[in-house]
């Protein structure tokens, strides 16, 4: 038998785990929201207690909200074929498999510990380069000027982990360096942060909460020229909706009267 990877990871690096789990999960029913190979077979090579958050609704909550990312990068890629996505907080993140068109440009970015278990199982291409770093530092962004014009910065479960301060600090770093491109980020509200502790999945780790934001629109007074282009909740973004199985559409109407559903927000910037 093939030893299994061990996992050594910070409290907050920890929840990439989270998301990696819950596509490999999907991606064994018979009719997935995704269908991410990949992911079951990581899963499979990680020494980790994966069935601890096994039966939490945060699973499928991370498939849907990694399909709205996904539809904004894709769109993106579509209208720039040979643009430069930089994935920040990349994690195990399989998104430059689902989403590779033969010709973009991809930066995945993480803190060394969690790049480290990256770098374990993939490998840097002529189009695809990892980074260890942390978003507040800006030495990375000095990397991404070498690649191809537009830009696309998606940061998936990252900024909710920092204290405000450090995350307005890495928004106004990329939108100051590099306008005119898009920036996506997910954000908690404080209805969230004071429950998190009933939170199904995080609970099970000891990763923290830090920042509460109740209105996207307010990161447009952090850096002159930022503009929130879509806001959406998980599973509302009109063509991800479309696309999900009907049993989904009909529950997402009552679901996102939840009051966690309303706190949580996924949301595009242009700078």
């Amino acid at each position: 038998m093939t030893e299994k990877h061990r996992v050594d990871l910070g409290p907050v690096q920890e929840t990439l785990l989270i998301p990696l789990y819950g596509r490999a999960v999907e991606s064994r029913k018979p009719r997935p929201l995704v269908r991410d190979p990949r992911a079951t077979e990581l899963v499979g090579s990680i020494d980790y207690d994966f069935a601890k958050f096994d039966g939490g609704r945060s699973l499928v909550g991370s498939v849907l909200r990694g399909m709205v990312f996904d539809h904004w990068v894709a769109q993106f890629l579509a209208e720039h074929p040979a643009g430069t996505v930089v994935e920040i907080g990349a994690g195990l993140n399989t998104r430059f498999e689902r989403l590779d068109n033969g010709s973009c440009h991809w930066i995945d970015l993480d803190l060394p510990d969690s790049m480290r278990l990256r770098r374990r199982f993939f490998a840097d291409t002529e189009r695809r380069t990892m980074l260890s770093g942390s978003v507040v530092d800006g030495a990375w962004l000095a990397e991404v000027r070498d690649r191809p014009a537009p830009y696309f910065f998606v940061a998936e479960a990252v900024l909710i982990y920092l204290d405000r301060a450090d995350a307005r600090t890495a928004v106004r770093q990329i939108a100051s360096r590099f306008p005119g491109n898009q920036l996506a980020f997910d954000t908690w509200g404080r209805w969230i942060l004071r429950n998190q502790h009933r939170h199904d999945a995080l609970k099970k780790t000891s990763a923290t909460l830090r920042w509460a934001c109740d209105d996207p629109r307010d990161i447009e007074s952090w850096q002159p020229g930022i503009r929130l282009v879509e806001s959406s909740t998980v599973g509302a973004q009109p063509d991800v909706l479309r696309r999900l199985p009907l049993p989904y559409r009909i529950l997402m109407p009552a679901l996102r009267l939840l009051p966690q559903a309303r706190a949580y927000r996924l949301n595009l910037y242009q700078t």
